[in-house]
């Protein structure tokens, strides 16, 4: 949530608690931040939205909070190494120029102009929307130590095909913030085995028969068209021989970031790393 300062406490939360992620705003331009929802335009465009059925890819759409870009450019890179060689133009008259060329070599930056903080012993990984492509560009992924860092940090795109124009509106997430616990990557034990060593062997069996009866099923002459043309059994959380999983999400529910009213006190934002800022003339 957006909240001074004065208000925060940095006392761990509860384990089984509600979290604190607060983004302060250090800068005079707003930012909106979003729980990102579980639809995509291109998901709903395909034949009977046949995508929407993969709930893997519907989770991984709303695992995190997008960060909104404010106004629409246009960005065109010339193949060149220099910070010049990506030209950004705005549309209309813009008010902050939040993206511009700040390392070079084709890379597309935005100043991000809130500070976020996480509990302690939580990282934040910052990337572009989950299966959310754009033509022309690929988003750099960062994990940032949020829970004491107080550098705001930059959002990147590579830009990946020269000479074309590029455009980003006004509206559509550059980024996606996601939490993550520092150090649990590092304690998994990675290891191999047959799977006959598997305790779900005979369950994982029983899966695979009946996909493939399925999948033959419906190309035998006479099969019924009016029969599914999927499996459900994921979706509803359950499988051959292992009965209903009770902690199975279909959907989540992020809370939104709460609002709050704009400083015009509030200095313009600054990128964190890299060389020092430009002026946005190249726009």
């Amino acid at each position: 949530m957006l909240e001074s300062t004065e208000n925060a406490e940095e006392t761990e939360p509860a384990e089984d608690g509600p979290l604190p992620l607060i983004a302060y705003r250090v800068a005079r331009n707003h930012l909106d931040i979003t729980a990102a929802p579980i639809r995509r335009e291109w998901m709903d465009a395909t034949s009977e939205r046949f995508v929407n059925r993969c709930l893997p890819l519907l989770i991984a759409n709303q695992s995190g909070w997008w960060l909104i870009n404010s106004e629409t450019f246009v960005a065109r890179w010339d193949g060149g190494d220099n910070v010049s060689s990506l030209h950004i133009e705005y549309e209309g008259v813009a008010r902050h120029h939040e993206a511009s060329s700040h390392f070079g070599y084709g890379i597309l930056t935005w100043r991000v102009p809130v500070l976020i903080r996480t509990p302690p012993g939580w990282n934040l990984l910052v990337r572009g929307p989950a299966n959310l492509p754009k033509d022309g560009a690929w988003p750099l992924e960062g994990v940032v130590e949020t829970d004491w860092a107080v550098a705001t940090f930059t959002m990147n795109w590579k830009i990946t095909r020269p000479g074309a124009d590029i455009e980003f509106r006004a509206g559509e997430p550059f980024a996606m913030i996601v939490p993550q616990r520092r150090g649990d990557l590092e304690r998994f034990e990675p290891a191999r085995a047959p799977m006959e060593a598997m305790p779900e062997e005979s369950a994982y069996r029983s899966w695979t028969a009946s996909r493939f009866d399925f999948l033959v099923g419906r190309e035998l002459p006479g099969a019924d068209p009016d029969a599914p043309q999927w499996q459900r059994d994921y979706m509803a959380g359950t499988g051959p021989g292992v009965g209903r999983f009770a902690e199975h999400q279909r959907r989540l529910r992020l809370r939104e970031f709460a609002v709050e009213a704009p400083d015009p006190a509030a200095p313009p934002a600054a990128p964190s790393c890299g060389r020092p800022p430009v002026p946005h003339a190249e726009g």
